[in-house]
């Protein structure tokens, strides 16, 4: 098997970019989702509440600052905040203290989205951690759903299209790494672990999937329950709901490239 891609998303739910290569740390894709949009209560908002979040674009830096992008009006750059403030957010049960990215950012992205929110970004210094039941301790994430990582494989892309009205890009799923050559579809889902050069990754759990991937990645539009009611009709179903996907944990940090040999742990 292989490496086929690398993805990374600066801005939870905002679009994602291809990496040839990568640094891997133990909360993920170096520079992945290390910032976050929250409504005035601080608590996350997706691309599940506003679809609109689509038609923005996140360009990272290379300091992690970044610059944001909308088609109906002029970019902004947002630096790394280094003010002492902080803001109580959540993400699902989560609740941590993240840095608040300063008023023209939120000014900029209220008026893109038509409500009042806030653009925060996460330390190095905060430690949010892994769901107990499936992490082991010290185990650290960003602002991800739950998991440092989402692998997925190209072969069950192939095996969903084979079976969809009409095919879906791997976007439609977000993973931050996507394997090729697995012997079956759906194979990943019995994975334990996996090696790449000297990174290992243990994967937890199947990804739960919500009604983000029903979206067009680029427009926010949605137009009927696929690609999850084709996955529930194919038995791709964990604890009654729609998996595509597998969430990862690295057991340490490496650097990654396209095109690396992966091999079961």
């Amino acid at each position: 098997m292989q490496l086929a891609a690398i993805h990374r998303y600066s801005v939870k739910s905002l679009g994602g970019e291809a990496l040839e290569r990568a640094t891997i740390t133990t909360q993920g894709v170096a520079g992945d989702r290390r910032w976050m949009i929250v409504n005035p209560q601080g608590r996350f908002l997706t691309r599940r509440e506003l679809p609109a979040m689509a038609l923005l674009q996140a360009v990272p830096h290379a300091d992690g600052g970044l610059t944001l992008h909308h088609a109906a009006a002029p970019s902004v750059k947002v630096a790394v905040p280094t003010t002492t403030e902080r803001r109580a957010v959540k993400v699902w049960g989560d609740s941590l203290a993240a840095t608040p990215a300063g008023a023209v950012a939120d000014a900029w992205l209220s008026a893109r989205l038509g409500q009042p929110v806030h653009l925060v970004h996460i330390g190095d210094d905060v430690i949010r951690p892994v769901d107990p039941r499936y992490g082991q301790p010290g185990d650290a994430v960003g602002f991800a759903d739950g998991f440092p990582l989402l692998v997925t494989t190209q072969e069950s892309l192939d095996a969903l299209n084979a079976q969809l009205p009409a095919p879906i890009t791997m976007a439609r799923f977000r993973p931050n790494l996507v394997i090729t050559g697995a012997p079956a579809a759906f194979a990943e889902e019995g994975w334990t672990s996996l090696r790449i050069g000297a990174l290992t990754l243990r994967l937890v759990k199947p990804c739960t999937r919500c009604v983000i991937t029903t979206q067009d990645p680029q427009t926010g539009e949605s137009h009927d329950r696929e690609p999850l009611a084709t996955l529930r009709r194919m038995g791709r179903v964990w604890q009654r709901q729609p998996v595509f996907g597998m969430n990862a944990v690295p057991d340490g940090a490496a650097d990654l490239a396209v095109g690396d040999v992966v091999e079961l742990g």
